[in-house]
């Protein structure tokens, strides 16, 4: 059995007994955590924190903490909690990958735990789409099937609309990208330099096939290319286990080898769909033919795979 193997035999049993899935990456000696929520050491400067399945990145230093995604509303207290069982530097900054509540819903109880009368307010980026989608939504009260809520909009307060951002904080650069119409249309991944950790939402979950919401833009091309974008930036380490880690939206901690076969997945079965809507079949033929069939094992976590297959040929046929 190989080392990653036996990593997952293991992670499986942590879920079993604790319902938290997490990879020890570096020590054996992690945090101490708030109840309900997992922290771990990544490396350099970041910690990954699990609260009922989402994940948050954390990085720590001497001009405060970063945060990657905010969870949602219900969970942001344990969120807040775990960031203070690690510092007791106030919240600099969120980041938010994408537009989903899971990610962008605890934005609002977080910068409002940091104080009316703060000298400097946490600084809440997003890619314009994000901020876009939020407002355009709210009054309806949701879009895409995920509720949203114009509360959630407000402390966005610095967006983006390039293809990257890039600033310094806690002696480190870090660099945001763009990744359009992927599983939504304002993905960001976060790239510690540093660190060498990258935070990158849902474009990856490795544990489940991909959303990929059309509904806000998202679209398999797209995610094709952002996966393929991921690996651009990870550098594995010694028969490539390790080098650069990957966190996801969801699911374990990961690394280049996991973004690999995850990409290729996917790619496996953008061709299967693609090659039957060239035949000239239905979504019904395409979706009796099964195309996901040896994939389901290892990728069906909750989600249906005809969900993911009928995005993936929606997108294809999509005028």
């Amino acid at each position: 059995m190989t080392q990653r193997n036996l990593e997952r035999v293991r992670i499986a049993t942590l879920v079993s007994l604790t319902g938290v899935a997490i990879v020890t990456a570096v020590s054996a000696q992690q945090p101490a955590a708030p109840p309900g929520a997992g922290v771990l050491n990544v490396q350099g400067s970041i910690h990954m924190l699990v609260v009922n399945g989402i994940n948050a990145a954390v990085q720590i230093g001497d001009d405060g903490v970063l945060l990657v995604d905010a969870g949602d509303g219900a969970i942001a207290p344990q969120i807040i909690a775990a960031v203070r069982a690690l510092s007791n530097k106030p919240i600099h900054t969120i980041v938010n990958t994408h537009v989903h509540p899971d990610h962008v819903g605890g934005n609002e109880s977080i910068v409002k735990q940091r104080g009316a009368g703060a000298v400097q307010p946490v600084r809440v980026i997003a890619h314009q789409s994000v901020l876009n989608r939020l407002i355009a939504a709210a009054p309806a009260g949701g879009a895409g099937g995920f509720r949203l809520n114009a509360a959630i909009t407000l402390p966005i307060n610095n967006t983006y609309d390039t293809p990257s951002k890039d600033f310094y904080l806690n002696g480190e650069s870090i660099v945001i990208h763009h990744m359009p119409s992927a599983h939504t249309d304002g993905d960001s991944i976060v790239h510690f330099r540093r660190s060498d950790v990258l935070a990158v939402g849902d474009v990856f979950t490795p544990e489940g096939y991909p959303l990929i919401d059309r509904s806000t833009g998202g679209s398999v091309q797209g995610l094709i290319t952002a996966l393929n974008r991921i690996l651009e930036i990870t550098v594995p380490a010694r028969f490539q286990e390790g080098g650069t880690y990957v966190i996801p939206g969801h699911g374990r901690l990961s690394d280049e080898a996991d973004v690999v076969e995850y990409r290729d997945m996917v790619t496996i079965i953008r061709d299967r769909v693609q090659d039957l809507v060239t035949k000239g079949l239905t979504w019904e033929q395409v979706k009796a033919a099964r195309p996901s069939r040896d994939y389901d094992t290892e990728y069906d976590n909750g989600r249906p795979p005809d969900e993911f297959v009928e995005a993936v040929y929606r997108s294809l046929t999509a005028k």
